[in-house]
């Protein structure tokens, strides 16, 4: 039989501040490397204690992505899955708490023979096992592993610690380094400091780590006098520095480093042959973004409006199914307390929008703004998407408004209501860790086939993510139907209810999953391009 390649490392770090867009740099090596025919994974080590990333607040970390398997990730692993259109595993992101837990439970079980355990090399040695491992998982002609933080965070030392180590390992042709930095302006005196960036180089260096590439990020453009400069205080060569100026799109940067020839830099660095992009798809997603379109307003309400990183994937699914029907996004981000408090710019906003989101959540907070805005969608017509909680939420509205359940309620804000239109399976009732344990990963669906929701789709049985504990109550489900509502998708076995709409509004769907993590650039998703084409009828 004959011995698969062993596959080559990219290590993307980040220097100078944080919020660089690392994760847009590693996702578009990706993307210009799979176009050209290779086999790409990617990984993200992050710095944090977290065991994973399901509990932390997604107003202080941003969206929790989930992957097809049950992995709770952080939201880089969804650019990753839109620039490479490719489905990645729970491997694919590692947290230090993670890579902590498994060291000392082996330490617990014995393992280390006694043995003073260290972070060098136990820690590192775990870090190497988990890029190592997501590698090799599949045919994979290139891992790109980004690492979290910047260079001088204590808690990221083990992970640049290992990355330094694995060109030692695996052979330093058969290793990458791709630094990220950022160039501020100075308005005093007019031009952009490139003094920042060698600091950063110069700490990796004292590290053990040389860089191969530099992606110099910067709001203002530089000369090539500045990226001389850089050249001769970092050690990296002239054409291996690629400053990155802001664009209009993130979907941009592919194809900006292809016309900067990084590609040509990378693969001759790895000794790998180069080629061009198998076709033009990407460019002409690049043309239709650019494209002079009609706006479409879009009110998407919920309560982590703080932070826009929450709702990544849903403003990027939002995006492309704009893209695909012609438009260009107009989203209105209102906050549901707002809504609650009958703040006058909030309902404007609402009352302006051609369509009505709203998102996955947890927690009471805002609930009530939330249910008073698709009551508005509902009774004026207005096409309405539900995701998970803006499922739950619909069958309550409907349930106190339609129905004639006047108290109904979900069992996560108020456990002691007997109209607990939305509550806990009882398989659920009895844990206390809250970690990992939701419904959680890519389950089955069958839609009925008169439903909206079979026709933006296409087919009767269709697979999406889920990341909820909470479940539509079966014992209301005869009586919401009987009032007009349709339960339009469920579990296989028809134990779980997945979908809800009214067939006799314009466009009412809600679903208990989470369709936005599967939704690409590309192509956009059917959900997503149902819900906007009738939002422009």
């Amino acid at each position: 039989m004959k011995k698969r390649k062993a596959p080559k490392y990219i290590f993307v770090t980040g220097g100078v501040l944080s919020g660089l867009g690392k994760g847009i740099t590693a996702a578009s090596i990706g993307n210009i490397l799979k176009d050209r025919g290779l086999k790409v994974n990617m990984q993200k080590f992050d710095q944090y204690i977290n065991v994973d990333s399901g509990t932390l607040n997604p107003a202080e970390h941003g969206e929790v992505f989930v992957t097809d398997d049950g992995g709770e990730t952080d939201l880089d692993l969804g650019h990753y899955e839109r620039f490479l259109t490719q489905n990645l595993t729970g491997d694919s992101s590692v947290m230090t708490g993670e890579i902590y837990l498994d060291v000392i439970n082996r330490e617990r079980r014995g393992e280390y023979l006694g043995k003073t355990v260290q972070v060098i090399p136990h820690v590192t040695e775990e870090v190497k096992y988990r890029a190592r491992k997501a590698a090799t998982s599949g045919d994979f002609d290139v891992h790109i592993v980004e690492i979290g933080g910047t260079v001088g965070d204590n808690e990221g030392f083990h992970f640049l610690e290992a990355a330094r180590q694995m060109a030692l390992d695996e052979g330093r042709e058969n290793v990458l380094y791709v630094h990220v930095v950022f160039l501020p302006y100075l308005k005093a005196s007019d031009e952009v400091k490139t003094k920042p960036a060698q600091n950063s180089v110069r700490e990796l260096r004292s590290i053990g780590i040389q860089p191969d590439i530099l992606i110099a990020r910067t709001d203002h453009a530089i000369d090539a006098d500045a990226v001389r400069k850089m050249s001769l205080y970092t050690n990296v060569e002239e054409k291996a520095i690629l400053p990155l100026v802001t664009v209009k799109s993130v979907y941009e940067v592919p194809l900006i480093m292809e016309e900067k020839k990084l590609d040509d830099v990378i693969m001759g660095k790895l000794k790998m042959k180069n080629g061009s992009r198998k076709d033009a798809s990407w460019q002409k997603l690049i043309q239709n973004i650019h494209r002079e379109k009609p706006k479409m307003p879009i009110a998407m309400v919920g309560k982590y409006t703080t932070m826009l990183d929450t709702y990544a994937s849903l403003v990027e699914a939002l995006k492309a199914a704009c893209w695909q029907n012609g438009y260009d996004l107009e989203l209105h981000w209102i906050d549901a307390e707002k809504i609650e408090k009958k703040d006058k710019e909030a309902w404007d906003a609402l009352k302006n929008a051609k369509g009505v989101v709203v998102p996955g959540g947890f927690g009471v907070r805002g609930t009530e703004g939330k249910i008073d805005a698709i009551e508005f969608a509902r009774k004026n017509n207005i096409p309405y998407l539900g995701l998970c909680l803006g499922m739950q939420l619909a069958a309550i509205e409907f349930a106190r408004n339609v129905a004639g359940v006047n108290q109904a309620t979900s069992e996560e804000f108020d456990e002691d209501s007997k109209a607990c239109v939305i509550h806990i399976m009882d398989d659920q009732k009895t844990i206390t860790e809250k970690g990992g344990t939701m419904r959680l990963g890519g389950w089955d669906c069958v839609l009925d086939p008169k439903s909206r929701i079979a026709k933006a789709y296409g087919t009767k049985k269709i697979r999406e993510r889920h990341r909820h504990r909470y479940e539509f109550n079966n014992d209301f489900r005869e009586k919401l139907e009987s009032k007009g509502m349709m339960i339009a998708g469920t579990t296989p076995d028809g134990r779980l209810v997945e979908v809800v709409e009214i067939p006799s509004h314009k466009w009412f769907v809600a679903v208990q999953f989470h369709p936005e993590f599967t939704s690409r650039p590309l192509t956009g998703h059917p959900l997503f391009n149902a819900f906007i084409k009738a939002a422009g009828e």
